[in-house]
C-alpha cells in the first residue's frame, strides 16, 4: 500500500460521509451522480459534455433540494446516504486511479498501451505503479464497454 492508496481510501471515507450526512439526499445524490457520470462520459465533444453535465447536475439538484429531507429521519437513512456516498466515491476513487497518462508502445506484435506514463515524475510514478487499489482495477481496461465509459472515457472512445 502506498500514499496514493492512502489518499484514495480517504477521499473514499470522506465521500461515504458526506452521503450519510445526508441521508436520504445523499442516496439520490450518489446514485444520479453515477448516472449523471455515465451518461455524460458517453457524449463526444467537451463543450456538449460540460454543458450536458452542468444541466444535469443542476436539475438533479433542485429535483433532490425540493423532493428529499435534509436531515436524517429514520436511522436507516443514514445508511441509505452511505450507501450513496460510497458509489458515488467508489467512482471517484476508480477515475482517479485510472486517470493518470498512458504510453503508447509500438512492438513488432502491435500497439500495447503501458500503465502509468513512465515520463511522470518518478515519486508518482512508483505511487501509482506499486498503489494495491490501482493495480486491482487494471481489469477495466479490457473488461465491460459501460464501466470502461464510466471510468476511463477517453480510453474508450480512441478504440
Amino acid at each position: 500500500m502506498t500514499w496514493f492508496d492512502a489518499l484514495l481510501v480517504t477521499l473514499l471515507a470522506v465521500m461515504t460521509a458526506l452521503g450519510a450526512r445526508r441521508g436520504l439526499a445523499g442516496l439520490a445524490w450518489g446514485g444520479l451522480g453515477v448516472t449523471i457520470c455515465f451518461l455524460v462520459a458517453s457524449l463526444g465533444g467537451p463543450i456538449v459534455t460540460t454543458v450536458a453535465a452542468l444541466l444535469l447536475s443542476l436539475g438533479c439538484a433542485v429535483i433532490i433540494v425540493r423532493l428529499l429531507p435534509h436531515s436524517a429521519e429514520q436511522p436507516w437513512h443514514l445508511l441509505a446516504g452511505g450507501v450513496g456516498g460510497l458509489a458515488l466515491g467508489g467512482v471517484l476513487i476508480a477515475t482517479v486511479a485510472l486517470g493518470f497518462p498512458l504510453d503508447v508502445r509500438v512492438t513488432p506484435a502491435g500497439t500495447t498501451g503501458v500503465y502509468p506514463s513512465a515520463n511522470m515524475p518518478p515519486a508518482l510514478y512508483e505511487a501509482v505503479r506499486n498503489s494495491a487499489l490501482q493495480n486491482s482495477l487494471r481489469g477495466v481496461w479490457g473488461g465491460n464497454v459501460a464501466l470502461r465509459t464510466l471510468l476511463i472515457p477517453d480510453q474508450t472512445r480512441r478504440q
